[in-house]
């Protein structure tokens, strides 16, 4: 058992020097998933590894139907980090290198805070002055600059942090729109972090992100949408539980740098469509769905069913979220 931060990866690939060097932190416990397509003998020091067969092993529920070869993979190590008694879980991948000053910020205190109800941000011009925006921001929305936080629209004030989303330098999370049609190299600005109030969002990633322990149940990744939008569905839809709850999300400055595996624009474009088609369906179904009074769990499967209903994700997807709630909840009280 450990309650140290837990570092969770999957990979299929013989460890990376960001995996070498997430896994010499004393003050973390790194995790790696592995899959069919992983080496047979995956070894780093300080790591714990999780093959398909130690998965099926841990008698989670979520295996059963889990597809292989697929980044949710992740969730098993997620469930292992739960059962270690981890009351923070890091989502990262084995390409994101972490400075040597990587860490996050607590996660309650007094931070620069959006206005409220501002709807969808771009959150990446307050950390860079070049043209910009995340992958899942909607794209009838990158030339309006009435979607940017200017800083005089920033307050202190005393907030609760449910999701950190740390920046990655170099090679940023953007869409392959960016990629195909401009491509420049970013490395963010140094700046405090900035804080998400409760009705305006800006789509977060799995590349450098830290949860908390009320919202493990958050961290469900679709295994049956399209690649590029797994974490993506899964931001959008964590931001309005999150508010119902009292949490919020927040940014911070670049604290990896991003070597990318390589990767097939085209082929990255063709899987982000329903990025490109549903941030607003997504977030107009999950408020619909949810109710305060409720369980943090119980809003996330009422969001899935609603998304059914939409045609964003399918029944399947229904029935491996109800795997992972009932493993989920039977490790963390």
């Amino acid at each position: 058992m450990s309650t140290k931060p837990a570092i969770v990866i999957t990979s299929i690939f013989a460890p990376t020097e960001a995996v070498i060097k997430f896994a010499a932190l004393p003050t973390h416990q790194l995790i790696v998933a592995g899959d069919k397509k992983s080496p047979a003998q995956w070894e780093a020091a300080g790591a714990t590894y999780l093959s398909v067969t130690d998965q099926e092993g841990q008698g989670f529920q979520l295996s059963t139907k889990l597809p292989f070869n697929h980044y949710g993979r992740k969730m098993m190590g997620y469930l292992h980090a739960m059962q270690q008694g981890a009351q923070m879980i890091i989502d990262t991948d084995d390409d994101n290198i972490p400075y040597d000053d990587w860490t996050f910020p607590s996660m309650e205190g007094e931070y620069c805070t959006t206005p409220v109800n501002r709807g969808f941000v771009n959150l990446y011009k307050n950390f860079t002055s070049h043209h910009i925006w995340p992958r899942g921001y909607p794209l009838d929305l990158i030339l309006d600059e009435s979607h940017n936080m200017k800083e005089g629209d920033l307050s202190t004030e005393n907030v609760k942090v449910g999701i950190w989303q740390g920046l990655a330098d170099s090679d940023p999370d953007v869409d392959a729109i960016y990629r195909l049609v401009d491509n420049t190299e970013i490395f963010f600005d140094k700046r405090t972090p900035i804080v998400l109030a409760e009705g305006t969002l800006c789509p977060f990633n799995s590349q450098n992100t830290a949860v908390r322990s009320e919202l493990f149940p958050l961290l469900y990744l679709p295994a049956y949408v399209t690649f590029r939008f797994t974490d993506i569905l899964r931001g959008l839809v964590a931001q309005p539980i999150m508010w119902a709850h009292g949490y919020r999300l927040g940014f911070t400055e670049a604290t990896v740098i991003q070597v990318r595996n390589p990767h097939d624009y085209v082929k990255d474009f063709e899987s982000e469509i329903p990025c490109y088609l549903h941030p607003n369906k997504v977030i107009a179904a999950v408020k619909r769905a949810i109710n305060p009074s409720v369980t943090v769990a119980e809003n996330l499967r009422s969001a899935y069913a609603e998304l059914a209903k939409e045609n964003i994700v399918t029944p399947k997807e229904l029935e491996l979220l109800d795997l992972w709630l009932t493993d989920v909840q039977a490790l963390v009280r």
